[in-house]
Protein backbone atom coordinates (compact mmCIF):
# COMPACT_ATOMS: atom_id res chain seq x y z
CA UNK A 1 0.00 0.00 0.00
CA UNK A 2 2.94 2.57 0.75
CA UNK A 3 2.70 5.24 2.81
CA UNK A 4 -1.34 7.26 2.89
CA UNK A 5 -0.74 10.40 1.14
CA UNK A 6 -2.11 13.29 0.33
CA UNK A 7 -1.01 15.34 -3.09
CA UNK A 8 -2.53 18.84 -3.77
CA UNK A 9 -2.39 20.14 -7.18
CA UNK A 10 -2.21 23.63 -6.99
CA UNK A 11 -2.28 24.72 -10.69
CA UNK A 12 -5.01 27.01 -9.92
CA UNK A 13 -3.99 28.47 -6.46
CA UNK A 14 -6.05 27.25 -3.55
CA UNK A 15 -8.34 28.79 -1.06
CA UNK A 16 -10.23 27.71 1.60
CA UNK A 17 -13.21 26.41 -0.06
CA UNK A 18 -11.48 24.78 -2.70
CA UNK A 19 -9.63 22.97 -0.07
CA UNK A 20 -12.79 21.76 1.72
CA UNK A 21 -14.38 20.99 -1.46
CA UNK A 22 -11.48 18.51 -2.43
CA UNK A 23 -11.15 16.83 0.41
CA UNK A 24 -14.78 16.31 0.93
CA UNK A 25 -15.20 14.76 -2.20
CA UNK A 26 -12.37 11.75 -1.09
CA UNK A 27 -15.39 10.77 1.59
CA UNK A 28 -17.52 8.68 1.00
CA UNK A 29 -21.41 9.47 0.64
CA UNK A 30 -21.93 8.81 4.15
CA UNK A 31 -18.92 10.68 5.45
CA UNK A 32 -19.50 13.83 3.60
CA UNK A 33 -23.40 13.98 5.01
CA UNK A 34 -21.93 12.98 8.45
CA UNK A 35 -19.32 16.40 8.10
CA UNK A 36 -21.28 18.62 6.53
CA UNK A 37 -23.88 17.62 9.34
CA UNK A 38 -20.47 18.12 12.53
CA UNK A 39 -19.77 21.07 10.91
CA UNK A 40 -22.78 22.55 10.81
CA UNK A 41 -23.18 21.66 14.39
CA UNK A 42 -19.75 23.08 15.50
CA UNK A 43 -21.24 25.95 16.72
CA UNK A 44 -19.86 28.71 14.42
CA UNK A 45 -22.38 31.04 14.53
CA UNK A 46 -24.93 31.35 12.20
CA UNK A 47 -22.97 29.60 9.53
CA UNK A 48 -25.18 27.12 7.51
CA UNK A 49 -22.35 25.18 5.18
CA UNK A 50 -23.56 23.33 2.05
CA UNK A 51 -22.32 21.40 -1.30
CA UNK A 52 -23.30 21.94 -4.68
CA UNK A 53 -22.09 20.07 -8.00
CA UNK A 54 -20.08 21.79 -10.21
CA UNK A 55 -18.34 21.28 -13.64
CA UNK A 56 -15.68 23.15 -14.80
CA UNK A 57 -14.47 22.74 -18.32
CA UNK A 58 -16.63 19.72 -18.74
CA UNK A 59 -14.83 18.10 -15.21
CA UNK A 60 -17.54 17.37 -12.57
CA UNK A 61 -16.46 18.61 -9.22
CA UNK A 62 -18.22 19.75 -5.73
CA UNK A 63 -18.32 23.83 -4.89
CA UNK A 64 -18.55 24.69 -1.01
CA UNK A 65 -21.26 26.90 -0.34
CA UNK A 66 -21.14 28.93 3.24
CA UNK A 67 -23.82 31.04 4.45
CA UNK A 68 -23.79 33.33 7.58
CA UNK A 69 -27.27 34.43 8.74
CA UNK A 70 -28.73 33.58 5.71
CA UNK A 71 -26.54 35.40 3.05
CA UNK A 72 -24.45 33.33 0.95
CA UNK A 73 -20.71 34.13 0.66
CA UNK A 74 -19.86 36.70 -2.00
CA UNK A 75 -23.27 37.26 -3.33
CA UNK A 76 -23.90 40.67 -1.69
CA UNK A 77 -20.36 41.68 -2.69
CA UNK A 78 -20.31 40.29 -6.49
CA UNK A 79 -22.21 42.86 -8.44
CA UNK A 80 -20.88 45.83 -6.66
CA UNK A 81 -17.62 44.80 -7.19
CA UNK A 82 -17.56 44.21 -11.07
CA UNK A 83 -17.51 47.90 -11.03
CA UNK A 84 -13.89 48.40 -9.13
CA UNK A 85 -11.41 46.70 -11.75
CA UNK A 86 -8.25 47.87 -10.97
CA UNK A 87 -7.13 48.30 -14.75
CA UNK A 88 -10.01 50.04 -17.27
CA UNK A 89 -10.08 47.25 -19.61
CA UNK A 90 -11.96 43.95 -18.52
CA UNK A 91 -10.23 41.01 -16.85
CA UNK A 92 -9.92 38.70 -14.28
CA UNK A 93 -9.20 40.53 -11.71
CA UNK A 94 -12.26 40.72 -10.24
CA UNK A 95 -11.87 37.52 -9.27
CA UNK A 96 -12.93 38.45 -6.01
CA UNK A 97 -15.17 35.82 -4.35
CA UNK A 98 -15.25 32.98 -6.36
CA UNK A 99 -12.93 30.06 -5.11
CA UNK A 100 -10.00 32.03 -5.52
CA UNK A 101 -10.97 35.33 -3.89
CA UNK A 102 -8.65 37.07 -1.72
CA UNK A 103 -9.85 35.86 1.69
CA UNK A 104 -8.68 39.18 3.57
CA UNK A 105 -11.48 41.80 2.46
CA UNK A 106 -9.25 42.60 -0.89
CA UNK A 107 -12.41 43.18 -3.31
CA UNK A 108 -14.33 45.85 -1.04
CA UNK A 109 -13.87 49.67 -0.32
CA UNK A 110 -14.89 51.07 2.34
CA UNK A 111 -18.46 52.05 1.94
CA UNK A 112 -19.13 48.18 0.40
CA UNK A 113 -17.65 46.67 3.88
CA UNK A 114 -20.12 49.48 5.79
CA UNK A 115 -22.63 48.12 4.55
CA UNK A 116 -21.87 44.90 5.07
CA UNK A 117 -20.73 45.58 8.94
CA UNK A 118 -24.56 46.10 9.26
CA UNK A 119 -26.24 43.72 7.81
CA UNK A 120 -27.22 40.48 9.92
CA UNK A 121 -23.84 39.49 10.95
CA UNK A 122 -23.84 42.53 13.49
CA UNK A 123 -25.70 40.11 15.68
CA UNK A 124 -22.65 38.53 15.97
CA UNK A 125 -20.00 41.14 15.92
CA UNK A 126 -20.12 41.96 19.01
CA UNK A 127 -19.47 38.75 20.74
CA UNK A 128 -16.92 37.89 17.83
CA UNK A 129 -14.78 41.12 16.87
CA UNK A 130 -11.89 39.95 14.08
CA UNK A 131 -8.91 39.86 16.13
CA UNK A 132 -6.69 37.05 17.33
CA UNK A 133 -7.84 36.96 20.76
CA UNK A 134 -11.76 37.02 19.84
CA UNK A 135 -10.72 34.18 17.04
CA UNK A 136 -9.02 31.79 19.64
CA UNK A 137 -11.70 31.80 21.86
CA UNK A 138 -14.34 31.29 19.15
CA UNK A 139 -12.32 28.19 18.32
CA UNK A 140 -11.89 27.07 21.92
CA UNK A 141 -15.81 26.88 22.11
CA UNK A 142 -16.27 24.73 18.72
CA UNK A 143 -17.49 21.63 19.59
CA UNK A 144 -14.56 19.82 17.63
CA UNK A 145 -11.83 17.62 18.36
CA UNK A 146 -8.59 19.58 20.12
CA UNK A 147 -6.52 18.33 17.27
CA UNK A 148 -8.49 20.30 15.05
CA UNK A 149 -8.80 22.87 17.16
CA UNK A 150 -5.00 23.06 17.48
CA UNK A 151 -4.72 23.38 13.47
CA UNK A 152 -7.50 25.81 13.31
CA UNK A 153 -5.45 28.25 15.95
CA UNK A 154 -2.08 27.37 14.08
CA UNK A 155 -3.44 28.75 10.88
CA UNK A 156 -4.99 31.77 12.27
CA UNK A 157 -1.16 32.43 14.01
CA UNK A 158 0.42 31.77 10.87
CA UNK A 159 -2.44 34.72 8.97
CA UNK A 160 -1.96 36.60 12.25
CA UNK A 161 2.07 36.82 12.01
CA UNK A 162 1.43 37.42 8.25
CA UNK A 163 -0.37 40.21 8.86
CA UNK A 164 1.35 41.83 11.95
CA UNK A 165 4.88 41.88 9.32
CA UNK A 166 2.96 43.40 6.54
CA UNK A 167 0.83 46.28 8.65
CA UNK A 168 3.79 47.31 11.37
CA UNK A 169 1.75 45.92 14.45
CA UNK A 170 1.78 43.43 17.03
CA UNK A 171 -0.24 40.40 16.48
CA UNK A 172 -2.76 41.57 19.45
CA UNK A 173 -3.32 44.69 17.31
CA UNK A 174 -4.41 43.07 14.03
CA UNK A 175 -7.89 42.89 12.59
CA UNK A 176 -8.40 40.08 10.55
CA UNK A 177 -10.78 41.70 7.88
CA UNK A 178 -12.62 38.73 5.71
CA UNK A 179 -10.51 36.06 7.36
CA UNK A 180 -11.96 36.84 10.73
CA UNK A 181 -15.71 36.23 9.01
CA UNK A 182 -17.46 33.31 10.22
CA UNK A 183 -17.23 32.21 6.46
CA UNK A 184 -13.49 32.20 6.52
CA UNK A 185 -13.41 30.44 9.91
CA UNK A 186 -16.16 27.72 8.76
CA UNK A 187 -13.55 26.93 5.61
CA UNK A 188 -10.35 26.88 8.08
CA UNK A 189 -12.04 24.64 10.36
CA UNK A 190 -13.83 22.80 7.93
CA UNK A 191 -10.39 21.63 6.55
CA UNK A 192 -8.81 20.96 9.97
CA UNK A 193 -11.68 18.65 10.07
CA UNK A 194 -11.00 16.83 7.09
CA UNK A 195 -7.49 16.36 7.74
CA UNK A 196 -8.10 14.60 11.52
CA UNK A 197 -11.09 12.63 9.00
CA UNK A 198 -8.72 11.30 6.31
CA UNK A 199 -5.72 11.09 8.38
CA UNK A 200 -2.83 11.37 5.44
CA UNK A 201 0.80 10.06 6.93
CA UNK A 202 2.15 12.38 4.52
CA UNK A 203 0.68 15.43 2.72
CA UNK A 204 2.70 16.79 -0.48
CA UNK A 205 1.38 19.86 -2.61
CA UNK A 206 2.70 20.72 -6.41
CA UNK A 207 4.43 24.40 -6.87
CA UNK A 208 1.57 26.74 -6.38
CA UNK A 209 -0.03 29.39 -8.73
CA UNK A 210 -0.44 32.44 -7.46
CA UNK A 211 -2.10 34.07 -10.48
CA UNK A 212 -1.10 37.72 -11.51
CA UNK A 213 -2.21 41.54 -11.91
CA UNK A 214 -3.29 43.31 -9.11
CA UNK A 215 -6.06 43.32 -6.89
CA UNK A 216 -8.21 46.46 -5.25
CA UNK A 217 -8.61 46.45 -1.32
CA UNK A 218 -9.74 49.03 1.24
CA UNK A 219 -5.97 50.25 1.91
CA UNK A 220 -5.71 50.83 -2.22
CA UNK A 221 -4.18 48.60 -5.23
CA UNK A 222 -1.71 45.76 -4.08
CA UNK A 223 -0.38 43.04 -6.63
CA UNK A 224 -0.57 39.51 -6.68
CA UNK A 225 0.07 38.05 -4.29
CA UNK A 226 -1.02 40.05 -1.89
CA UNK A 227 1.52 41.28 0.97
CA UNK A 228 -0.21 38.53 3.26
CA UNK A 229 -0.58 35.85 0.95
CA UNK A 230 3.48 36.57 -0.26
CA UNK A 231 4.83 36.37 3.43
CA UNK A 232 3.09 33.31 3.92
CA UNK A 233 4.29 31.85 1.04
CA UNK A 234 7.66 32.01 1.65
CA UNK A 235 9.71 29.29 1.42
CA UNK A 236 6.96 27.35 -0.85
CA UNK A 237 7.72 27.63 -4.95
CA UNK A 238 5.25 29.27 -6.51
CA UNK A 239 4.99 31.25 -10.14
CA UNK A 240 2.48 33.35 -11.92
CA UNK A 241 0.12 34.29 -14.40
CA UNK A 242 0.31 37.78 -16.24
CA UNK A 243 -3.26 38.95 -15.62
CA UNK A 244 -5.23 36.04 -14.01
CA UNK A 245 -6.00 37.95 -10.70
CA UNK A 246 -5.58 36.15 -7.22
CA UNK A 247 -5.49 32.58 -6.97
CA UNK A 248 -4.01 31.70 -3.91
CA UNK A 249 -5.44 33.83 -0.79
CA UNK A 250 -4.06 34.10 2.47
CA UNK A 251 -6.76 31.09 3.72
CA UNK A 252 -5.25 28.98 1.06
CA UNK A 253 -1.35 29.93 1.72
CA UNK A 254 -2.04 29.47 5.82
CA UNK A 255 -3.63 25.78 4.97
CA UNK A 256 -0.94 25.04 2.68
CA UNK A 257 1.83 26.13 5.13
CA UNK A 258 0.40 24.20 8.12
CA UNK A 259 -0.26 21.11 6.45
CA UNK A 260 1.80 20.48 3.47
CA UNK A 261 4.97 18.62 4.33
CA UNK A 262 6.87 19.35 0.94
CA UNK A 263 5.73 20.87 -1.95
CA UNK A 264 7.23 19.13 -4.91
CA UNK A 265 6.13 17.42 -8.64
CA UNK A 266 4.05 14.62 -8.20
CA UNK A 267 5.16 11.32 -7.03
CA UNK A 268 4.86 7.71 -7.58
CA UNK A 269 1.51 7.26 -6.19
CA UNK A 270 -1.01 4.60 -6.16
CA UNK A 271 -4.30 6.34 -6.39
CA UNK A 272 -7.00 5.51 -4.22
CA UNK A 273 -9.42 8.41 -4.43
CA UNK A 274 -9.16 11.92 -6.81
CA UNK A 275 -11.56 15.12 -5.39
CA UNK A 276 -12.38 18.11 -7.44
CA UNK A 277 -12.84 21.08 -5.30
CA UNK A 278 -14.23 24.06 -7.77
CA UNK A 279 -13.76 27.79 -7.08
CA UNK A 280 -16.96 29.68 -8.72
CA UNK A 281 -15.14 31.93 -11.88
CA UNK A 282 -14.87 30.12 -15.30
CA UNK A 283 -11.14 30.22 -16.89
CA UNK A 284 -9.78 28.43 -20.08
CA UNK A 285 -8.66 26.17 -17.89
CA UNK A 286 -10.60 24.37 -15.05
CA UNK A 287 -10.55 26.64 -12.24
CA UNK A 288 -10.40 23.39 -9.71
CA UNK A 289 -7.80 22.09 -6.83
CA UNK A 290 -7.72 18.32 -7.82
CA UNK A 291 -6.37 16.18 -4.40
CA UNK A 292 -5.15 12.99 -4.82
CA UNK A 293 -5.14 10.47 -2.25
CA UNK A 294 -3.28 6.75 -2.08
CA UNK A 295 0.29 5.19 -1.60
CA UNK A 296 3.69 6.33 -1.52
CA UNK A 297 6.42 3.63 -1.73
CA UNK A 298 9.22 5.65 0.43
CA UNK A 299 10.78 9.05 0.93
CA UNK A 300 13.37 8.76 -2.49
CA UNK A 301 10.08 8.62 -4.31
CA UNK A 302 9.21 12.17 -3.56
CA UNK A 303 12.10 15.29 -4.53
CA UNK A 304 11.21 18.42 -3.48
CA UNK A 305 11.43 21.48 -0.63
CA UNK A 306 9.96 22.01 2.34
CA UNK A 307 9.86 18.22 3.59
CA UNK A 308 9.14 18.29 7.68
CA UNK A 309 10.28 14.53 8.09
CA UNK A 310 13.45 14.28 6.50
CA UNK A 311 16.30 16.41 5.19
CA UNK A 312 16.27 15.11 1.94
CA UNK A 313 14.86 18.17 -0.34
CA UNK A 314 16.40 20.52 -2.37
CA UNK A 315 16.80 24.10 -0.22
CA UNK A 316 15.20 22.34 2.57
CA UNK A 317 13.33 24.42 4.92
CA UNK A 318 12.58 23.07 8.42
CA UNK A 319 9.23 23.51 10.00
CA UNK A 320 7.61 23.69 13.44
CA UNK A 321 5.07 21.25 13.86
CA UNK A 322 3.72 22.64 16.91
CA UNK A 323 3.84 26.26 19.07
CA UNK A 324 3.66 26.07 22.85
CA UNK A 325 3.71 28.37 25.42
CA UNK A 326 7.08 28.58 27.47
CA UNK A 327 6.60 30.42 30.84
CA UNK A 328 9.32 31.13 32.83
CA UNK A 329 9.74 33.23 36.57
CA UNK A 330 12.61 33.41 38.87
CA UNK A 331 12.48 32.46 42.67
CA UNK A 332 15.26 32.99 45.21
CA UNK A 333 12.85 32.05 48.53
CA UNK A 334 11.38 28.51 48.18
CA UNK A 335 12.87 25.30 49.58
CA UNK A 336 14.17 22.24 47.10
CA UNK A 337 10.99 20.31 48.33
CA UNK A 338 8.63 22.85 47.35
CA UNK A 339 9.83 23.60 43.82
CA UNK A 340 9.69 19.80 43.74
CA UNK A 341 6.30 19.80 45.11
CA UNK A 342 5.14 23.01 42.40
CA UNK A 343 6.99 20.96 39.78
CA UNK A 344 4.80 17.53 39.90
CA UNK A 345 1.37 20.11 40.41
CA UNK A 346 2.30 21.80 37.13
CA UNK A 347 2.95 18.13 35.41
CA UNK A 348 -0.23 16.74 36.60
CA UNK A 349 -1.99 19.68 35.52
CA UNK A 350 -0.90 19.11 31.61
CA UNK A 351 2.07 20.71 31.81
CA UNK A 352 4.47 19.38 28.77
CA UNK A 353 7.58 19.54 30.72
CA UNK A 354 8.51 21.73 33.50
CA UNK A 355 12.51 22.06 35.17
CA UNK A 356 14.53 24.53 37.02
CA UNK A 357 17.62 26.33 36.46
CA UNK A 358 20.47 27.31 39.19
CA UNK A 359 20.93 31.02 38.85
CA UNK A 360 22.46 33.89 41.49
CA UNK A 361 19.71 36.63 41.52
CA UNK A 362 20.33 40.46 42.76
CA UNK A 363 22.50 40.54 45.77
CA UNK A 364 24.41 37.77 45.24
CA UNK A 365 21.34 35.88 46.40
CA UNK A 366 21.17 31.59 45.18
CA UNK A 367 17.97 31.06 43.19
CA UNK A 368 16.34 29.36 40.41
CA UNK A 369 15.12 29.90 36.82
CA UNK A 370 11.53 27.63 36.53
CA UNK A 371 10.34 27.12 33.67
CA UNK A 372 6.82 25.35 31.99
CA UNK A 373 6.44 24.55 28.88
CA UNK A 374 2.65 24.17 27.97
CA UNK A 375 0.16 24.08 25.17
CA UNK A 376 -1.31 27.29 24.62
CA UNK A 377 -4.98 26.51 25.14
CA UNK A 378 -3.27 25.02 28.44
CA UNK A 379 -1.83 28.34 29.73
CA UNK A 380 -4.99 30.01 31.68
CA UNK A 381 -4.83 26.82 33.53
CA UNK A 382 -1.33 26.64 34.31
CA UNK A 383 -0.49 30.10 35.23
CA UNK A 384 -2.85 30.53 37.77
CA UNK A 385 -0.84 27.32 39.79
CA UNK A 386 2.47 28.62 39.28
CA UNK A 387 1.16 32.02 41.25
CA UNK A 388 -0.36 29.56 43.98
CA UNK A 389 2.70 26.91 44.37
CA UNK A 390 5.21 29.15 43.87
CA UNK A 391 6.59 32.46 45.53
CA UNK A 392 6.71 34.70 42.21
CA UNK A 393 5.39 37.82 42.02
CA UNK A 394 5.47 37.93 38.12
CA UNK A 395 5.43 35.31 35.04
CA UNK A 396 7.14 36.03 31.57
CA UNK A 397 5.51 33.99 28.41
CA UNK A 398 6.95 33.45 25.44
CA UNK A 399 5.07 31.94 22.62
CA UNK A 400 7.78 29.70 20.40
CA UNK A 401 7.93 26.90 17.53
CA UNK A 402 8.43 23.41 18.89
CA UNK A 403 9.59 20.66 16.09
CA UNK A 404 8.85 17.04 17.41
CA UNK A 405 9.81 13.63 16.32
CA UNK A 406 6.51 11.88 16.21
CA UNK A 407 6.52 9.06 19.10
CA UNK A 408 5.18 5.75 18.87
CA UNK A 409 5.12 3.03 21.51
CA UNK A 410 5.56 -0.60 20.85
CA UNK A 411 5.90 -3.41 23.42
CA UNK A 412 8.78 -6.36 23.35
CA UNK A 413 7.84 -10.18 24.57
CA UNK A 414 10.74 -11.16 26.69
CA UNK A 415 11.35 -13.68 28.96
CA UNK A 416 11.03 -11.13 31.92
CA UNK A 417 7.02 -10.36 30.33
CA UNK A 418 6.57 -7.53 28.06
CA UNK A 419 8.88 -4.19 28.32
CA UNK A 420 7.22 -1.46 26.41
CA UNK A 421 9.23 0.13 23.66
CA UNK A 422 9.34 4.14 22.87
CA UNK A 423 10.00 5.02 19.27
CA UNK A 424 10.69 8.25 17.78
CA UNK A 425 11.08 9.59 14.01
CA UNK A 426 11.37 11.81 11.73
CA UNK A 427 13.77 14.89 10.54
CA UNK A 428 15.67 12.13 8.71
CA UNK A 429 16.22 10.37 12.60
CA UNK A 430 14.75 7.42 13.71
CA UNK A 431 15.64 5.89 17.76
CA UNK A 432 13.82 3.78 20.24
CA UNK A 433 15.06 2.61 23.59
CA UNK A 434 13.45 0.85 26.61
CA UNK A 435 10.91 2.46 28.86
CA UNK A 436 12.73 2.64 32.10
CA UNK A 437 10.17 1.76 34.64
CA UNK A 438 9.43 -1.68 33.17
CA UNK A 439 13.00 -2.51 33.12
CA UNK A 440 13.09 -1.53 36.76
CA UNK A 441 10.07 -3.32 37.79
CA UNK A 442 11.74 -6.35 35.85
CA UNK A 443 14.60 -6.31 37.83
CA UNK A 444 13.32 -5.88 40.96
CA UNK A 445 11.19 -9.02 40.27
CA UNK A 446 13.61 -10.98 39.02
CA UNK A 447 16.56 -9.98 41.80
CA UNK A 448 18.43 -9.63 38.16
CA UNK A 449 20.72 -6.53 37.45
CA UNK A 450 19.54 -3.62 34.80
CA UNK A 451 22.15 -4.58 32.70
CA UNK A 452 20.92 -8.38 32.39
CA UNK A 453 17.79 -7.26 31.57
CA UNK A 454 19.13 -4.63 28.69
CA UNK A 455 20.72 -7.54 27.39
CA UNK A 456 18.07 -9.43 26.78
CA UNK A 457 15.92 -6.72 25.27
CA UNK A 458 18.81 -6.19 22.95
CA UNK A 459 18.92 -10.10 22.07
CA UNK A 460 15.32 -10.01 21.07
CA UNK A 461 15.29 -7.37 19.36
CA UNK A 462 18.47 -8.20 17.04
CA UNK A 463 16.30 -11.16 16.56
CA UNK A 464 12.53 -9.69 15.36
CA UNK A 465 15.16 -7.63 13.04
CA UNK A 466 16.16 -10.43 11.49
CA UNK A 467 12.94 -12.26 10.99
Amino acid sequence: MGTKTLYFECGMGAAGDMITAGLLELLDDKARVDFLKRLNNAGIPGVDVRVESSVKCGIAGTRVVVSVDGHVEGDERRNDNDHHHVDNHQHNNNHLNDNNHHDDDHHHNSNDRHRHDNDNRNNHAAHHRNDYSNIERLINSLHISDNAKKNALCVYKLIADAESYVHGKPVDKIHFHEVGDMDAVADIVGVCMLIDELSPDRILASPVNVGGGSVRCAHGVMPVPSPAAAYLLRGIPIYGNDDSGELCTPTGAALLKRFVGKFCDMPTISVDKIGYGMGKKDFERANCLRVYIGGVNGINDVNGINDINDNSGINNIIRPNDQIAELVCTIDDMTPEAVAFAQETLLAAGALDVYATPTVMKKGRAGIILTCLCRINDKDTIIPLIFKHTSTLGIREYIVNRYTLHREQSTLQTKYGEIRIKSASGFGVRRSKPEYDDIAAIAREHGAALGDVLKEIKWRREEDTAK
